[in-house]
This record gives C-alpha cells, structure tokens and sequence, in this order.
C-alpha cells in the first residue's frame, strides 16, 4: 500500500464516476483522511461519444455475454483515458459503469477493471465498492450518502436536510449534522426515489435524437397527463419503506403511459412523474428537511426544479449554493469513499443500504512493478 495511504492523515484521491444518464465520465481530486473533507481539487470530463453510448446502452440489463464485455473494455479504456495526466495522487476510487442492478436477486454489476487502471496508471485503485454491502443483505446503493455526511460538515451545516442526486436514477440523502459520525444511529438514510434523468433521455433519444431535454425545453411546451402520474405512482416501490434502491431500467414502462402522448406532453409528464416521486421519498424523513440540495444533472432543468419547488414544503436548491459542485459530487464521492476503505472505515451502514452490519466495501487493487 502507498506510504501516504497507509499512515494517518489527508491523502490526494481522483474519484471517478459513469453515471446512469452515459453521458461520460467525471474525474475529481478531494483531500480528506476519509472522514473529514480538508480541500477539493482539479476537476475533469470526458465525454461518451454516441458510438460509446450505444455499445453502454447494448449492455444495460445484461449479466453476461458479448455485450458486457465490449461495455468493460469501453469503460476501462474511457477511464484510462479521463484518469490521466493528474499528479501527486495517492489513490484512485474507480465506481466503474453499472450494467445490472438486481440486489435481491443477481446483485449488481459494474463493468471496468480496476487492477487494470492500477497497472496502467501506476497507482492503487479501490473498486467493486458494492459487492461485500449486497453479499451482506445490502441493496448496494445508494453509496454517496457517507461522502454527503462530510459535506454537510464541511459546508458547516447543521440544520436536518437532504441531498437529492438527480441522475439517470434519483437518489435522496436525510442528513442530520448534529451527529459525530455517519455510521451513528439516525445520522442517514438514504434511497433511490425513481427514475429520474434516464426515461427522459431515452424518450427524446428515440424520438427526436437528443441525447436531453436540455434546459427542460420541451417540458416547458407541454403539460403533464395526470392519468399517466396516477399510474406510475400506483407503483408498489414507492409505499415500500427504505432502505431501497432501483435498477436504470426498472421503471421502463413509464414510456408506455405516454406513447400515445405529443413529444412535450410526453416528457413533461416524465419529469412530473421525477419531481413526484422525490415529494413521495421526503415523505419517509424522520423529520422534515430544513432544505434539498440537488446534484447531478436534473438541476440544471429549470422546469424539473420549479416542479420540485412546488412539491416540497422547503427549499429547493442547487448544491452549489453551499460552495459544492454538483457536476463533479459524485467523482468527489468515490475519492472520498476510496480513502474510507484502504484506511478500514465502513462506506455504508443500515440506514443508507438496509446492510446487515457496517460494510467498507471495496477491492485494493496495486500496480505492480514494471
């Protein structure tokens, strides 16, 4: 293990993350000793081209095959690629791309090799973070909430609130400062809300091409079917209690009640079925939020925003009001989540994934020397 990894102390970690929407992946440098945040640092993207999207989307729901391996060796090379060029790094954390998420059933799927990253970059990299938190009755998601914990304490918050990550999937934090350590009783819980970002994009990507409804152009135009909003929150995932977490295609009918709708009917009616089930998620806090703070891409759409504003009987903002960068929180997340298990802290507990025990999930993969 690193010298600097090893002993106690701020280490530099480059996080990455390919998110739900395929859109790329994010890379970021955070400085913490795994529990407290001391500086974040230089940030990086790198984009999936449509052929890449294509081959990722080919392997969606897939445990096997052809398919799962061409979106491995894409994902590895893509982060090869994006992990590049940083220095004075003392450990990579590698999310990899989710394929297949099936906690009660198959478990999960995260394609990349993180031993291959280690070799070819020449730094040790933590990886399968969701593995040991599944073969421990965990959902194996979602595993931000550690990382949002030290963000509320760096931010200097102190007040109960929520982080609310709208990616392909949405994904809510509860948060309450007043607690010394994540792992404390009461200190998180944490769920996947529904679908988020993902059937839109998939929608206007079959219709019209796009890869988004960027600035929620087309949700503006439209209006929501509230027949359509009724069936999809007749659902039984959302009267389940959390912790609970969802698979990018779980909801995949949601396209079915709104073929028949226009294209802007269609996808306003998607992003109210998205802000719908975030108010039906807040409502399993153990106490109302003071605040959400939203990540991730969904943040970005103005009608998403406004609807959720609507919905929530609190504030409803962008994380960067707190001096945190919503593109990059997650990438964040996995550097920080990294330094936790080379140093043996758990990264999810029963209130974040519904774990058996406290887990530090996660492979150590070291370079080997040339």
């Amino acid at each position: 293990m690193n010298r600097a990894i090893a002993k106690a102390g701020t280490v530099k970690a480059l996080g990455a993350m390919s998110g739900t929407s395929l859109d790329g992946v994010d890379t970021a440098v955070i400085e913490t000793d795994g529990q407290v945040i001391t500086g974040f640092g230089e940030t990086g993207y790198r984009a999936y081209s449509e052929a890449d999207r294509a081959l990722l989307r080919a392997g969606l729901g897939q445990w096997h095959g052809a398919e799962v391996e061409a979106a491995g060796d894409l994902v590895t090379e893509a982060h090869r690629a994006a992990l590049s060029g940083y220095e004075g790094i003392d450990l990579i954390g590698f999310h990899g791309q989710t394929l297949s998420h099936e906690p009660r059933g198959r478990g999960t799927l995260q394609v990349g090799d993180g031993a291959a990253l280690a070799h070819a970059l020449g730094v040790p990299v933590v990886w399968d973070f969701r593995s040991d938190d599944i073969n421990l009755g965990g959902e194996g998601a979602p595993l931000a909430p550690f990382f949002h914990f030290a963000c509320a304490k760096w931010a200097g918050l102190r007040e109960p609130l929520c982080f609310l990550n709208l990616g392909g999937v949405g994904n809510l934090t509860f948060v309450d400062p007043i607690f010394d350590r994540p792992e404390d009783a009461g200190a998180l819980l944490a769920f996947d809300t529904g679908p988020a970002n993902a059937p839109i994009d998939d929608l206007v990507q079959a219709r019209l091409g796009l890869p988004m409804d960027r600035d929620g152009a087309l949700a503006r135009k439209g209006s929501v079917e509230t027949g359509a909003l009724e069936l999809f929150l007749a659902e039984p995932y959302f009267a389940k209690m959390p912790p609970k977490s969802l698979d990018r295609n779980d909801f995949s009918e949601m396209i079915e009640l709104v073929r028949e709708l226009s294209d802007a009917d269609a996808v306003a009616t998607l992003t109210g079925m998205c802000a719908a089930g975030v108010a039906q998620g807040v409502e399993h806090c153990p106490v109302p939020p003071s605040r959400v703070l939203v990540t991730g891409g969904g943040r970005l759409n103005p009608v998403l925003m406004q609807m959720l504003e609507v919905s929530l009987d609190c504030p409803v903002e962008p994380v960067e009001v707190v001096g945190l960068n919503g593109d990059m929180l997650e990438a964040q997340a996995f550097g920080y989540l990294a330094v936790r298990v080379a140093r043996g802290l758990p990264t999810s507990c029963p209130g974040t994934t519904g774990v058996s025990a406290l887990v530090g999930g996660g492979v150590v993969s070291i370079p080997v020397p040339a």
